[in-house]
């Protein structure tokens, strides 16, 4: 049986050894490489593959956006793609999923690859699916604690708690938190969609701010404002979000 297999990764880098190494697989048909989440669950309901290489960390959508978009009931057998990540890799110990790591060991890779051949079975697939339903609860509440950010080639995990505030500077975001500075390439729009379910609000065109950091609001003649937060920071608040960010802060108290 060929086993027909899809590649999602959105390094050019990953892709291609990924797909080197399936070309070493007689059995193996690759059917399409993705290099970000909505073109992966558009090709996984076109194509229908049996397989599915996934990376976890990738912007906007992620593997965990990806499957719950496609829905798990659809999923064909997956091995989770990643760089070192705890939080990632414990889920997927815990939800008895299959992950490879960057850079990709060959004898890890193919011992994955047999263990994915195997979980293409009827009943297999099942059990499968429901570890895949496991890891998404898992993986929700891990994702409301932390957030996993692209530095420099490498992936940094840091607790949400932890991060004061977020601009944007041209092409990059620049994530502030207790101190350290983070330069990550992505739009401050994408990352604001990451941060749906914690408290950071937006209080410029550019500027993202995690309440719980906020000390006061000070008003500046004309609408706009000043914000102070706890360590002394200053930032621009914008008239546009002024109004929401009292009532919510109000509201919070």
């Amino acid at each position: 049986m060929t086993l027909r297999t899809l590649i999602v990764d959105d390094e050019p880098l990953a892709r291609r050894r990924i797909r080197a190494l399936l070309a070493e697989v007689a059995d193996v048909e690759i059917v399409g490489e993705c290099g970000d989440g909505a073109a992966a669950v558009a090709a996984i309901r076109a194509a229908a593959p049996d397989l599915v290489f996934l990376d976890i960390q990738m912007p906007e959508m992620d593997g965990f956006g990806v499957i719950e978009a496609v829905g798990v009931a659809r999923m064909p057998a997956v091995v989770f793609v990643t760089a070192y990540d705890r939080y990632a890799l414990a889920a997927f110990d815990v939800c008895a999923v299959d992950y490879v790591l960057k850079p990709f060991d060959t004898e890890r890779f193919m011992r994955a690859l047999d263990r994915a051949r195997a979980r293409t079975a009827p009943g297999a697939l099942a059990d499968m699916r429901a570890s895949l339903l496991a890891l998404l609860g898992h993986a929700e509440s891990s994702r409301d604690a932390t957030l996993a950010l692209r530095v420099s080639g490498k992936i940094v995990t840091l607790q949400r708690s932890e991060i004061d505030w977020i601009e944007a500077a041209g092409n990059l975001v620049v994530v502030h938190a207790g101190g350290a500075v983070w330069r990550v390439h992505e739009a401050l729009t994408a990352l604001e969609r990451r941060l749906h379910a914690s408290r950071f609000r937006r209080i410029h065109r550019s500027t993202l701010v995690n309440l719980a950091r906020v000390r006061e609001i000070r008003p500046i003649p004309g609408g706009d404002g000043e914000i102070v937060l706890h360590d002394g920071t200053r930032l621009a608040l914008s008239r546009r979000y002024r109004g929401a960010l009292e009532n919510e802060l109000g509201a919070v108290g």
